[in-house]
């Protein structure tokens, strides 16, 4: 899944500035975006005073360049190593047509060295190029400080930020979710609007569990999918004392799963589980959904659509595996603690160990022998990240709340996948989500994306976020 990012790169410049400044400002972010594994798309000195953008010709030159690898750019870098030609810049950017993300980068200028040779001006500049971008509606994002230097550890950490928020963004363009089965009868809470991710360039495709059950009904035991999806099965995780019929049953759900997730172009999946599955198939999807999240291709339990599209957000942000928890537990007196558990698809990647073993809940119901296939484990310690996405159809919106605490290493007896998170404030985060009416279900990632989570909602997806204690409020 992870992928090089590509970015086009504008660099600014005004023709009374320095044209040495523009010359060296765009060898330097070209350098850098190299160094960090980024490709770039940008002008070059033969196609305009070096490879800037200044006049209404730099601009349409530019804006050609993009068009020509529109499939290939992920976000734009404007940077400024002096002044820059606010109107050429917007106009680059418009049109080129790009819908992606926009980061705009100052260079300062040096107190020792502020003669008209080498005086930049980009403090100010920065803020006419903005006042630009607002003007012609187009989203844009800022480095944390107003000027930095290409170069420097800063703009390292800007840039990281800036490809989450890219890839965020970009990931949710056009994604396609799977909702394998009926949401189950007891979960209210799971219910979405389908029409209003559609309307946010997110399908959803569905398909019923009678057709997943068909398909394997009518696949041998000797079928290569299922004999590759068994071996991947047995590698992944402990398998000890898992009845070979059951691990088959696993094995043939997986194969015929990923096959109709490639047939419809879905990247990630939603599935009923509860409790059809046990019932009149004998096991739980649990380490199959585990297998699938660990790869980044999420997959949320109890048919979650916007559960697993809060995983994958994550996912896309952090390029490390989410899980979908509930909030489960309070944690004795501690009003920071709490218990997440689910019983459990957790990825492994969530897992000091993990083996595979029973449902415990759902075998008091359906019986032991057709419970087989949890990923039971306790959740490792470690910084943590974690989202909601929700459907507001009463106000026809997306929203959805974001924020970061950590997984403890405090004790705890229980079963499933489960761990102990401490977040700063939490009795206040419990009180928006229910004075909100936001679902019991959280998407959870070892990560500390919430800014740049954040940023992809709020400023080019048009998302109504809460961001849980944002520092930079």
């Amino acid at each position: 899944m992870k992928k090089q990012l590509t970015f086009g790169v504008i660099v600014g410049s005004r023709g009374f500035f320095p044209h040495h400044l523009a010359k060296e400002g765009r060898e330097e972010i070209i350098k850098v975006l190299d160094v960090a594994g980024y490709k770039s798309i940008v002008l070059s000195p033969e196609q305009t005073q070096h490879g800037a953008v200044q006049t209404p010709d730099d601009a349409r030159h530019c804006a050609e360049l993009f068009k020509q690898h529109r499939e290939e750019i992920d976000g734009i870098i404007v940077t400024l190593p002096n002044f820059g030609e606010e109107r050429a810049i917007v106009d680059a950017i418009r049109l080129s047509t790009l819908k992606v993300p926009v980061l705009v980068q100052a260079t300062p200028d040096r107190t020792d060295i502020m003669k008209i040779t080498n005086r930049r001006d980009s403090f100010c500049g920065k803020m006419s190029a903005c006042n630009n971008l607002m003007q012609y509606g187009i989203p844009y994002s800022l480095t944390a400080l107003h000027t930095v230097s290409p170069g420097s550890e800063a703009f390292g950490k800007d840039l990281a930020w800036f490809a989450a928020v890219c890839r965020v963004v970009n990931g949710f363009r056009n994604l396609r979710i799977g909702a394998i089965g009926a949401r189950p009868a007891a979960f209210n809470t799971v219910r979405y609007s389908e029409k209003l991710l559609e309307l946010n360039g997110v399908s959803v495709e569905t398909l019923d569990l009678s057709e997943i059950l068909g398909r394997i009904n009518l696949m041998k035991d000797t079928d290569d999918a299922a004999q590759s999806t068994l071996a991947a099965i047995k590698s992944y995780v402990s398998t000890n004392g898992i009845p070979d019929a059951a691990l088959m049953k696993m094995a043939k759900l997986g194969a015929v799963i990923d096959g109709w997730m490639k047939e419809t172009y879905c990247t990630i999946s939603a599935i009923q589980c509860w409790t059809s599955l046990e019932e009149y198939f004998g096991v739980v999807p649990c380490t199959i959904m585990s297998m699938m999240s660990e790869n980044l291709f999420s997959s949320a339990c109890e048919t979650d659509v916007v559960g697993v599209l809060s995983m994958y957000g994550l996912a896309l942000a952090s390029e490390t595996p989410s899980a979908l928890l509930d909030w489960n537990n309070n944690y004795g007196e501690d009003p920071d603690k709490a218990v997440c558990f689910h019983c459990s698809n957790l990825p492994k990647h969530f897992f000091a160990d993990v083996v595979m073993d029973f449902q415990e809940i759902i075998a008091g119901t359906v019986g032991k022998e057709n419970t087989f296939g949890t990923c039971v484990g306790r959740v490792k310690a470690g910084a943590m990240t974690y989202l909601r996405f929700s459907t507001d159809d009463f106000n026809g919106k997306i929203r959805g709340y974001v924020g970061e605490g950590e997984f403890t290493n405090d004790p705890l007896e229980t079963f499933g996948g489960a761990g102990v998170v401490r977040i700063p404030k939490m009795q206040k985060l419990l009180r928006f989500i229910c004075e909100r009416g936001f679902e019991h279900h959280v998407a959870a990632n070892f990560s500390t994306v919430a800014s740049p989570v954040y940023e992809a909602s709020t400023r080019y997806l048009g998302w109504d976020m809460h961001y849980h204690e944002n520092p930079n409020a």
